[in-house]
């Protein structure tokens, strides 16, 4: 995000074609996501986690001398979008959810809670270097750091990370291990209305979510926000997420699905009226408002679709990974037309509305789907 002006700056491309990248990242990430599941049903985690760190970090250091707009979309849109979903939550929730019977969502929630955490700490850092140094040297940086870090990575025990805890509990008792649970095949899930209703919510989730968060530190910026305090608010904004989306997996186990989702989209909405707002008349109450309730909103949805595909298709990476390729095409959606409907309009209000209506077709299968209220007692 800290990156759209510095390179509108310097090579003049228009805003849709910057924020295009991101279409075409959420792409790369929801397209390679079912390969991803598929290499982690086949060969473990060890290939999938190293794999990713070395795309993402060659990405990274490739963009940092980028001259031409499809070498910016093939390094930070493709490469990095492979790297990503080799690190996220697709092979996170097949490891987290083969540790944990009982209070899974909770379990899934936790791992998610990792990438707030490291939105807080580098958006502002990327801010600060992208002020002090330029953005070619940011990228670089972020590269090189990737890089040092894959040796320590292939040293992990991975194998002993991927068997679980019904393998770790033989193991102990040196008993016979049991039989790996065979994964459900991506043609028989498509014929369950299980699949389509977690591929609509995460569809709508991930298009409403990216007309938002592709634009809203270049949005507060335009609005009178001061570059450093823009991606502040931004990294503040991760740092609640780690609370909101451990809160939701929490009150998912305790209360059920339904109504933990339905209270973390009512906090997007509220999150999202309050940058409606702000397009008005600037105000730091406003931008309090906007960061508290669409932080702890952001990303909460994503254990609960995770959650919910390992209780109805246990150990099937490849079939979340689809599942999570939804999400990365509502998302590319959103992110392609929020820089359209900027071009076009010349304001974020079209996008506005957009991102509303939705959160509303996103929350619609838990209020008029059973398949996820019979998820939840099994």
């Amino acid at each position: 995000m800290v990156f759209v002006l510095p390179l509108e700056q310097d090579f003049g491309w228009r805003r849709s074609s910057i924020s295009s990248v991101y279409s075409i990242y959420m792409l790369a990430t929801g397209f390679s996501s079912y390969w991803v599941g598929r290499l982690y049903d086949k060969y473990g985690p060890r290939l999938v986690y190293c794999g990713g760190v070395f795309c993402l970090g060659l990405a990274f250091l490739l963009a940092g001398s980028l001259t031409q707009l499809w070498q910016f979309y093939t390094y930070i849109g493709v490469l990095a979008g492979v790297g990503v979903a080799s690190l996220g939550t697709v092979p996170a929730t097949m490891l987290v959810s083969r540790w944990f019977r009982d209070n899974k969502n909770t379990a899934i929630a936790i791992s998610y809670a990792g990438f707030g955490a490291g939105t807080l700490l580098l958006v502002p850092l990327s801010q600060f270097f992208n002020d002090w140094f330029g953005w070619r040297l940011t990228y670089r940086t972020f590269g090189i750091s990737l890089l040092v870090i894959l040796p320590g990575l292939l040293l992990l025990p991975w194998r002993r990370l991927a068997g679980g805890l019904e393998v770790e509990r033989a193991a102990s008792r040196q008993e016979k291990q049991p039989p790996p649970v065979q994964p459900m095949t991506v043609p028989a899930a498509i014929k369950t209305p299980q699949f389509w209703a977690l591929s609509q919510t995460f569809f709508f989730t991930g298009m409403g979510m990216y007309i938002i968060l592709v634009q809203n530190v270049a949005f507060l910026i335009e609005t009178g926000v001061s570059p450093m305090t823009a991606a502040g608010a931004h990294g503040m904004a991760g740092m609640l997420s780690v609370f909101g989306v451990i809160a939701t997996g929490i009150m998912a186990d305790r209360v059920g699905f339904k109504f933990s989702v339905t209270t973390s989209f009512v906090f997007s909405f509220i999150g999202l009226m309050a940058l409606y707002l702000l397009s008005v008349e600037l105000s730091y109450v406003l931008l309090v408002v906007y960061v508290l309730f669409f932080g702890c909103a952001q990303g909460a949805r994503g254990p609960i679709i995770g959650g919910l595909s390992a209780i109805l298709f246990p150990s099937a990476g490849a079939v979340y990974g689809v599942v999570y390729a939804c999400m990365s095409v509502g998302a590319a959606s959103g992110a392609l037309i929020s820089g359209v409907l900027y071009d076009v309009t010349g304001n974020y209000h079209a996008g506005f509305l957009l991102a509303a209506t939705s959160f509303l077709l996103a929350l619609r299968p838990f209020w008029l789907s059973r398949v996820f209220n019979t998820a939840a007692t099994q």
